[in-house]
């Protein structure tokens, strides 16, 4: 079987195709790794989720950002973009040119330690969801207003949907109907159909939502809304805001930045990351209210995840270059792993 082939398969057919495919043999990802994109340093590093050891360092592209691991536990999406980095209130007059032959989702080969294809995406991707059968990907086009739709196992788009304003986050409702897309620009949550790929209304939240992330059951959404300090609930179904949770204050004083979203295993709690607060909330779900507030966890965190077992959060400190292991009942901080750049976005291989 040719590799390009043997990579169709294994999109297609998961962990049982992927086995009897790859030039280097059938050796398994081992489990219990974090992967974390770095943003400045156009790789994703790979960490052992346990000691924190460094276990690969893979060149990916430029401003490698959002990522996703398919279920076969030996690829990995990763949104790369070739706009010129920017933060908020900058003169985009004075910034270089875009490299557009730059954007893409790559996707990774983790035993190869390579990119083995990179998949048109729309402009400047950041962040994107992936359908529940892994065929396709919708991502958020934040300079073109857009969320584009990918064919992924052909590795085409399919087609441009007009989303919102400065669309960021992406979240496919459990039963697989509808897609979310958080607006930065309006403040609002896109809808969109995905059996016509035709937007279906907006709901409105706080300023600035960046995140966004469903109960299994799809009962229940949650956005995080960087310039309300909160966090949106969400109901799916009836396309509403029923509550706003406010985060508190770092111990120092700095508001909550709500950034990243994590659940837990079991559903039963939320992890949102502060951002410049340099905290993290821990949210119970069934009743949405702050449980526990961890300061000082890391400069600016960013991207989290969670442990399958639910007892470690790892969160992406963009600052200081380093993945913060955070005991998720304590909030203890049991180490920093420095992996260098500017980490953006964290997530598991599950076991």
């Amino acid at each position: 079987m040719t590799s390009s082939r043997c990579l169709a398969a294994a999109l297609l057919f998961g962990a049982a195709m992927t086995v009897a495919c790859g030039e280097r043999g059938a050796a398994a990802v081992a489990p219990s790794r974090i992967v974390v994109s770095d943003e400045t340093g156009g790789r994703i590093v790979v960490v052992d989720a346990g000691d924190g050891k460094i276990l690969d360092a893979i060149n990916v592209g430029k401003r490698p950002r959002g990522l996703r691991v398919l279920r076969d536990r030996k690829h990995v999406l990763v949104a790369l973009s070739g706009s010129p980095i920017a933060g908020p209130g900058v003169d985009e007059s004075k910034l270089p040119p875009p490299d557009r032959s730059a954007d893409g989702i790559g996707l990774v080969d983790l035993e190869a330690r390579k990119v083995v294809r990179v998949i048109p995406s729309g402009q400047d991707p950041e962040t994107f969801a992936v359908s529940q059968d892994e065929q396709a990907l919708y991502v958020a086009n934040e300079e073109s207003a857009e969320m584009t739709v990918v064919d992924l196992k052909d590795g085409v788009v399919k087609t441009h949907v007009k989303a919102c304003a400065e669309p960021e986050g992406v979240a496919v409702r459990p039963d697989g109907r509808e897609v979310y897309v958080t607006c930065e620009g309006t403040g609002a949550l896109a809808v969109i159909d995905l059996q016509t790929l035709s937007p279906i209304t907006q709901i409105k939240t706080g300023p600035r939502p960046r995140g966004v992330v469903f109960t299994p059951d799809g009962k229940t959404g949650f956005v995080s809304t960087e310039n309300a300090m909160g966090i949106d609930v969400i109901d799916p179904q009836a396309h509403t805001v029923t509550a706003t949770v406010k985060l508190p204050a770092a111990a120092d004083g700095m508001p909550a930045r709500p950034m990243g979203l994590a659940l837990s295993p079991d559903a039963k709690m939320l992890y949102v990351s502060n951002g410049r607060a340099k905290s993290v909330a821990a949210m119970t779900v069934a009743e949405p209210r702050t449980a526990r507030m961890f300061d000082n966890v890391g400069a600016r965190p960013w991207g989290i995840a969670v442990s399958p077992d639910g007892k470690t959060l790892y969160t992406a400190n963009g600052p200081s270059g380093d993945v913060s292991f955070v005991d998720a009942e304590s909030g203890t901080v049991s180490k920093k792993v420095a992996v260098g750049g500017s980490p953006w976005g964290v997530v598991v291989i599950p076991q």
